[in-house]
């Protein structure tokens, strides 16, 4: 659906941190509505649509917003890093966080509809800011941690800043993770760190994407045993499920063409992002923005377009700036 002349308004006239309340506002109105597993993957292509027009926005005549995009005290929008080292200051008794790899706010309504099907005490929903470029290792180091990895085993040592926990970082079935809790069943504090669905996002052919992920999740956060993991968390604790990043459906994503899409092949080949500092191109609207941040200079590509590129360009990826890519869930449970 198009944005009307009010949006647009309050859009381009208010404060940075006005446009992104609006701008998160509205995504989360449109990805967390009610899905059902029959018709969820045409649903979430419907609404991705939608959240289009709000990317085209801040590729079109927004960009600027960009700049502002994770400084809290400017946009409003706060990075999940620093909003979980705050929480983790809250004083709760004991807490947990379920960080899921690449999770969107498409996944957000499977979560939402299972805790409160399930009795779990929803606190709190909202979105916040992945790091830019929004990767793994850099959500990683702004935790403290060198990678994900790090955490495995209860490997997380002392200089994360999400202590004292027991820390995992793993891709195994939501059963085993359950007995993994069991087998600590002394630990106060979690930070459980799984993989998925960031190791199902590479494994899908050229124009399948979406569709196979939309199943995979309706039936992954849909399940016993997922919600039986998510009980042993919360039992006794105050949980936070989030991810670091989430990804972006560029499958559905229009062609560049001509000089842009040159420009983009050259610069990022298959990615959507490249560190240090390079030639955004002439192009106005922009087709790529230099981003200095707390991991320091990157090009990120802007907005929804794909190229050729040699091997063929990734059906679901992240790296970049759009919404669905650098927004994460961010969901306060008990029991």
């Amino acid at each position: 659906m198009p944005l009307d002349a009010g949006i647009l308004q309050k859009l381009t006239q208010g404060t940075p941190s006005e446009a992104w309340r609006l701008i998160i506002e509205r995504t989360i109105n449109i990805a967390s509505r009610p899905l059902a597993e029959g018709n969820a993957p045409g649903e979430v292509i419907k609404r991705e649509r939608e959240i289009a027009e709000l990317d085209l926005f801040l590729a079109s005549s927004g960009w600027d917003l960009w700049q502002a995009f994770g400084q809290h005290n400017i946009s409003g929008v706060e990075r999940t890093s620093e909003r979980l080292a705050r929480w983790w200051d809250e004083p709760f008794s004991a807490r947990a966080v379920l960080i899921l790899d690449a999770l969107s706010l498409r996944e957000l309504p499977w979560l939402l509809q299972g805790a409160k099907e399930r009795g779990f005490t929803i606190h709190g929903v909202t979105a916040t800011a992945s790091e830019l470029p929004g990767e793994t290792n850099e959500f990683a180091r702004a935790l403290g941690l060198a990678s994900r990895s790090q955490l495995q085993a209860n490997g997380g040592g002392l200089a994360h800043k999400l202590q004292p926990a027991q820390t995992e970082s793993i891709d195994l079935p939501w059963k085993d993770c359950e007995g993994l809790l069991d087998n600590a069943s002394g630990a106060k504090n979690w930070v459980f760190w799984h993989h998925w669905p960031d190791a199902k996002l590479h494994d899908y052919g050229a124009g399948q994407g979406l569709e196979l992920l939309t199943k995979d999740a309706a039936q992954q956060l849909s399940s016993d045993d997922f919600w039986a993991f998510v009980e042993h968390l919360a039992t006794g604790r105050r949980l936070i499920i989030t991810s670091d990043h989430g990804y972006a459906a560029t499958g559905y994503f229009p062609d560049a063409d001509g000089d842009v899409a040159t420009h983009l092949k050259q610069t990022f080949s298959s990615g959507r992002s490249k560190v240090g500092r390079s030639d955004p191109g002439p192009f106005v609207p922009p087709v790529a923005l230099q981003i200095d941040g707390p991991h320091g200079p990157h090009l990120l590509a802007l907005g929804r377009r794909k190229w050729r590129s040699q091997g063929g360009y990734p059906t679901l990826t992240h790296g970049g700036l759009s919404l669905l890519e650098v927004l994460s869930p961010f969901i306060e449970l008990s029991k």
